[in-house]
């Protein structure tokens, strides 16, 4: 590696005992200094590192899986040739592990007066802002025997935003809603849907839908059809409590729950319902409301992207006092949380009834498939005793949701990549009994 300034110097006549005047010193001396003559030649015709101009471009947001590119451009006012290496430095989990020396390192030489471009290409491995460190600099000389080195602070940010990987569940569930909304089917009646439209009686249909005046005024016998209401307020609650950090594989459950978060809101805003977003823990870490239905999932994801899990106990009365206030009208209230039994029993259940005595409330809860494994497994001694806990977790869990039911509340528990679109079928199946 070449050597910088005094250091290239004393190396050059390390050799030299320092204070001693040794017999031969005298042909050592003739030996280094047209080296350490050359080194200094070097290092003065390196161009100078302090003087460069950066600016950069690029990407600032990016789905987490995918990559984002930013550009750094260098200038060179100095009157020297610039050879250098240059190293744009950020964090670790902007890329794959072992990718970085790849991507970060850039070899350039940039004429005097002018300007070249360096792009690195960026692939989060999390969610979350990932904003540049330094930009560190090596300038060598024609020779290569030394080299002058500095940083330079050139800010950039780019997001890594929730993937949404369940939109692939979009269509189908967008065609199961154009059947209730009469698009593509007879209309189904419900309590609280809305009038639709008349047409003629067929076999089959609830002789209740009958409509006896449009029946005497025609002379055939007319039905009535009917849709879900729409304009209804949806508000999906994120529990970013303690309980929410738990990995399941190699994803915290608070990123499932935002994917099925996700899912639920592109859904109930092509129905028409207005869709609003809380975060809460013991405080209220983030919140969308009053958005358009083309800018919901912007909103949404930019939201999500930077929210972490807080390793704290959920504050269940907070939160109902929370969602209360962002829903003071009838509306859906969809909470995103954990179905342990310690946590629910003594945290959610105690002020739930604050919540159904005025809204329809759905509980989501991500389930581990490692605990399904574990309660299928029988090979040997220790598969059964693993078997036996897991079991009884199941049973718990199971537990749990019946005393959730049992004060009117629908509960979903699913694995991660099953819990979005189990959600998403729960909203239609509460649109087509016109509980919505």
């Amino acid at each position: 590696m070449a050597l910088t300034g005094r250091s290239a110097l004393l190396a050059a006549l390390g050799s030299i005992p320092v204070g001693v005047f040794a017999p031969g010193w005298t042909g050592m001396l003739a030996v280094n200094a047209p080296l350490a003559l050359a080194i200094l030649c070097d290092y003065a015709c390196a161009a100078p590192v302090r003087k460069l101009q950066f600016t950069r471009t690029g990407d600032t947001s990016v789905r987490l899986g995918d990559k984002a590119e930013v550009s750094l451009t260098v200038t060179n006012p100095s009157p020297r040739r610039l050879r250098a290496q240059l190293r744009d430095a950020w964090p670790p989990s902007s890329w794959p592990a072992g990718a970085e020396e790849a991507v970060s390192r850039h070899q350039l030489t940039i004429p005097a007066g002018e300007r070249n471009r360096l792009t690195t290409v960026l692939r989060p491995t999390r969610r979350g802002d990932r904003h540049a460190d330094r930009v560190t600099v090596r300038s060598y000389g024609p020779l290569g025997l030394a080299a002058r080195q500095g940083g330079h602070e050139v800010p950039w940010s780019v997001r890594a935003l929730p993937p949404f990987t369940s939109r692939k569940h979009l269509p189908s569930r967008l065609a199961r809603l154009r059947e209730l909304d009469g698009r593509t089917s007879v209309l189904t009646r419900g309590e609280g849907t809305e009038f639709d439209s008349l047409r003629a009686y067929v076999p089959g249909d609830d002789t209740r839908s009958i409509d006896w005046r449009a029946t005497a005024r025609q002379g055939n016998v007319a039905v009535r059809t009917w849709r879900p209401e729409r304009d209804r307020h949806v508000l999906i609650v994120l529990d970013t409590g303690r309980t929410s950090a738990g990995r399941v594989g190699d994803v915290p459950r608070l990123d499932a729950a935002m994917d099925a978060g996700l899912l639920l809101a592109a859904l109930a805003s092509r129905a028409g319902d207005r869709v609003d977003l809380l975060a809460y823990d013991r405080r209220v870490r983030a919140q969308v409301q009053g958005r358009s239905a083309g800018e919901l999932l912007p909103a949404l994801v930019n939201t999500m992207a930077p929210l972490e899990p807080s390793l704290v106990e959920t504050d269940a009365r907070g939160l109902t006092t929370a969602a209360l206030t962002h829903a003071p009208r009838r509306s859906l209230i969809v909470l995103l949380t954990g179905l342990d039994t310690a946590a629910t029993e003594e945290g959610l259940l105690p002020v739930l009834p604050q919540l159904t005595q005025r809204h329809t409330v759905l509980v989501a809860s991500v389930a581990d498939p490692h605990i399904q494994q574990m309660a299928a497994g029988r090979g040997d001694v220790d598969a059964v005793y693993e078997s036996a806990a897991a079991g009884q977790t199941q049973q718990q869990r199971r537990r749990t949701a019946e005393k959730l039911m049992r004060h009117g509340v629908t509960v979903v528990d699913a694995i991660p990549e099953e819990l979005a679109p189990a959600l998403a079928d729960a909203y239609l199946e509460l649109k087509a009994a016109g509980r919505l």
